[in-house]
């Protein structure tokens, strides 16, 4: 008997679920290298060990599938009850025994994925709210999830590089964090980001009358993108005038 697939034919929404499912991967592979003991280490995220992160991605999981039940049932399951109850289930996650973790890990990603197969084209354009309270088509929680799984799995601390993303998730990475950068109300200067492997810039080259001058930063496009989500310059770029790479803005 074949396989159930996605109901889906949406040729771009397919694409998008394959990279979602291709990061998913990803992130198994990083977790599985890590022995029990080793998750106890502090991972990329600042304030959370490794433990802290593979319970975030598990939960995140978890609170996307209701969002997708919600869109196939039209009955309102929210991601979660509060920011505060986010929080408090994930430090809870983190005490869990390995093995657990590891299980939820892999156990609600199975289960997100599922929900997504089943899902119709209609139910796909169903609108469901977000942790952040932004009211969004189904459809996107494919690329929250997409985001999530492939940054954390570098902020496992094993390995895991930006450079080794898709280039198509590269470039949607650094176009949502040149919109951030835009959309925030402090008058930040926005950063201009020159990838050495592209053929445009990103960002605005003329500040806010009321900010400083905007800071050019070149290199790579990964590592740009990894920059950009606070992930780190680690030496590997420099301002066109060679001075040091700042702190990028807040991303999210």
């Amino acid at each position: 008997m074949a396989g159930r697939t996605d109901r889906t034919t949406d040729p771009h929404l397919r694409a998008s679920l394959l990279l979602a499912r291709r990061g998913q991967a990803y992130f198994s592979r990083k977790l599985n290298e890590l022995r029990n003991d080793e998750l106890d280490a502090p991972s990329l995220v600042p304030g959370w060990t490794r433990r802290h992160v593979v319970a975030h991605v598990g939960l995140n999981a978890r609170a996307l599938t209701r969002l997708t039940e919600w869109a196939a049932t039209g009955v309102e399951t929210p991601m979660y009850a509060s920011r505060e109850a986010r929080d408090a289930e994930i430090e809870l996650g983190a005490t869990q025994p390995a093995r657990a973790l590891r299980h939820l890990s892999a156990h609600a990603a199975v289960h997100l994925n599922v929900e997504w197969r089943d899902l119709t084209d209609d139910a796909w354009g169903a609108q469901v709210r977000t942790g952040h309270g932004r009211v969004v088509p189904a459809s996107e929680t494919v690329w929250m999830r997409t985001r999530e799984v492939w940054v954390h799995a570098v902020d496992l601390d094993n390995g895991g590089s930006y450079r080794d993303f898709p280039a198509e998730l590269v470039d949607a990475l650094l176009a949502e964090v040149v919109c951030a950068w835009h959309a925030r109300p402090d008058g930040v200067a926005v950063p201009v980001l020159e990838p050495t492997d592209r053929s445009v810039l990103l960002g605005h080259p003329a500040p806010p009358a009321d900010a400083g001058p905007a800071p050019r930063v070149r290199g790579r496009a990964a590592d740009l993108a990894r920059w950009a989500t606070g992930r780190g310059g680690a030496g590997l770029l420099t301002t066109s005038d060679g001075s040091p790479v700042p702190p990028p803005p807040r991303w999210l």
